[in-house]
């Protein structure tokens, strides 16, 4: 974890062993703007006998709502609402069991300044979410790798706030100007997107090495972003935000910036490079008799951020931190760097269905500074299949997993910690994995329930327990179930 410009107190190192971290979380639940006012079919009736009737035609509960999609897309304007709201609950492990009901509600309103008033290419983007029920991750589980990815502290908070131009001859480049969460365009693995495991979002790398957790949801950061195609499968994209999104890095980042409005630029720089190849690129060929394509798009990419970071075991004065005589001040390094490879690959599609396929993916992203990270290393990897039941096009069953490696730096602190106090069982923090098993079934266009199960081993890298001090976090079995509906 980052620490700029602040000096750690010799109580962090206690905070350090206890696994308390500030945790970004993952992407919620991916929404878009409508492109057109006709969101409902109507099948001649009108009124409330018409709205019903047309429930299961409309790609939203309220259709049009009322309307207002007509009247705003007359103005080149779009509304997208989108409730997620699951109950999740831990039936053994973690410091205690129990369930909890946790919610999000993301709204989106784009204006495209073509069909508004004549100018090509340009996107204006503004989204806000709020936040509810409570976080079963804080309070029961205390793993690294949380159990969802729209937890979070209670609030109602701005987003994005961005405006966004194609350029060049066919659209050759595009530039995003604004408040941008990093989330939603780099390491992206679009088949993580079906589960409910943070990590399959936002990865656990940056999540708990970068700044108040990096711009990530529910945060977002003031950037500017290059995409540039110089070929239609190959995609390079480089964003530069703010150090921070945050405009102070101690205390949780959710409380330092409460509401969203608040846009640091005094943090130094974080800036992405990635590499995409996709195939079947844009504009690509489909020859007759030639079945539907394999699919797959490769990332390769690298961060690097220019704030200040803590060493995790070392102090300022030479010391190890977890030291008696140690000041408790660490040893400050400037910058920290990663690399990753995202891979999305199609293997297999049925003839006859399209529709039906299975997909695998990857994710693996690495640190080699471990002196100044918690996490050196982490991996995300699984199977998607669309379709798995007959007659049932637009479900997904998805079945995955997550690692996590302690840096040998943290792993060194902790072995300190039990030197310097051999009365106190003190475990060395290693690695944590779970797996992750979800089910999407697509009850109206609008409508999805999704069971899911999860089991994480190891739970934060292998923490005490407080409730048993001499013995480390049980073994986690989370289960629980998501609805989304789309308004």
């Amino acid at each position: 974890m980052a620490h700029s410009g602040a000096l750690k107190s010799a109580a962090s190192g206690a905070v350090l062993a206890a696994g308390l971290v500030s945790v970004a979380m993952a992407a919620p639940p991916p929404l878009s703007t409508p492109i057109s006012s006709q969101t409902q079919g109507t099948n001649g009736e009108t009124g409330f006998s018409g709205f019903l009737s047309d429930l299961n035609r409309s790609n939203y509960l309220l259709g049009d709502l009322f309307g207002l999609r007509t009247v705003l897309s007359r103005y080149g304007v779009s509304l997208a609402i989108q409730e997620t709201s699951e109950v999740l609950g831990n039936a053994t492990g973690g410091v205690k069991q129990g369930a909890e009901y946790d919610g999000l509600t993301q709204a989106i309103l784009q204006l495209d300044t073509q069909r508004a008033f004549g100018w090509y290419g340009g996107v204006f983007n503004i989204s806000a979410l709020q936040l509810h029920g409570r976080n079963l991750s804080a309070e029961n589980l205390d793993t690294l790798q949380t159990a969802s990815g729209i937890e979070g502290d209670r609030a109602t908070r701005l987003w994005e706030l961005w405006y966004d131009q194609k350029l060049l001859p066919e659209d050759r480049l595009d530039v995003r100007i604004g408040q941008e969460s990093a989330d939603q365009e780099f390491i992206v693995t679009p088949n993580g997107a079906y589960f409910v495991n943070t990590m399959f979002g936002w990865p656990l790398v940056p999540s708990v090495d970068l700044p108040g957790g990096g711009p990530a949801y529910p945060l977002s950061a003031p950037a500017i972003r290059f995409r540039y195609r110089p070929i239609n499968p190959v995609a390079i994209l480089l964003g530069v935000y703010s150090g921070s999104p945050v405009t102070s890095n101690a205390g949780d980042p959710q409380v330092v910036n409460p509401s969203g409005v608040s846009f640091p630029t005094h943090n130094g720089t974080l800036t992405f490079l990635e590499l995409q190849y996709s195939y079947p690129s844009l504009g690509g060929m489909a020859y007759p008799g030639q079945g539907a394509p394999l699919g797959h798009t490769y990332r390769l990419g690298a961060w690097y951020d220019s704030e200040r970071f803590a060493d995790q075991a070392i102090g300022a004065d030479g010391l190890p931190l977890a030291a008696p005589n140690s000041s408790g001040v660490p040893l400050e390094h400037h910058g920290d760097y990663s690399v990753y490879a995202v891979a999305d690959q199609m293997v297999w599609r049925q003839a006859d269905d399209p529709n039906r396929s299975v997909s695998l993916f990857g994710r693996a992203m690495d640190t080699p500074q471990g002196d100044r990270n918690l996490i050196d290393f982490s991996l995300n990897a699984g199977l998607v299949y669309h379709d798995p039941v007959a007659n049932r096009a637009d479900d997904t069953l998805a079945i995955g997993m997550g690692y996590a490696h302690v840096s040998h730096s943290v792993q060194a602190y902790d072995r300190a910690v039990a030197a310097f106090d051999p009365g106190v069982y003190t475990p060395i923090r290693t690695t944590e994995t779970y797996l992750e098993a979800t089910y999407q079934y697509q009850v109206h266009p609008w409508w999805q329930i999704q069971p899911d199960v999860q089991y994480v081993f190891n739970p934060g890298g292998g923490l005490a327990d407080p409730n048993n001090p001499n013995r480390r976090i049980g073994n986690e079995l989370v289960v629980g179930v998501r609805t989304n509906v789309l308004f």
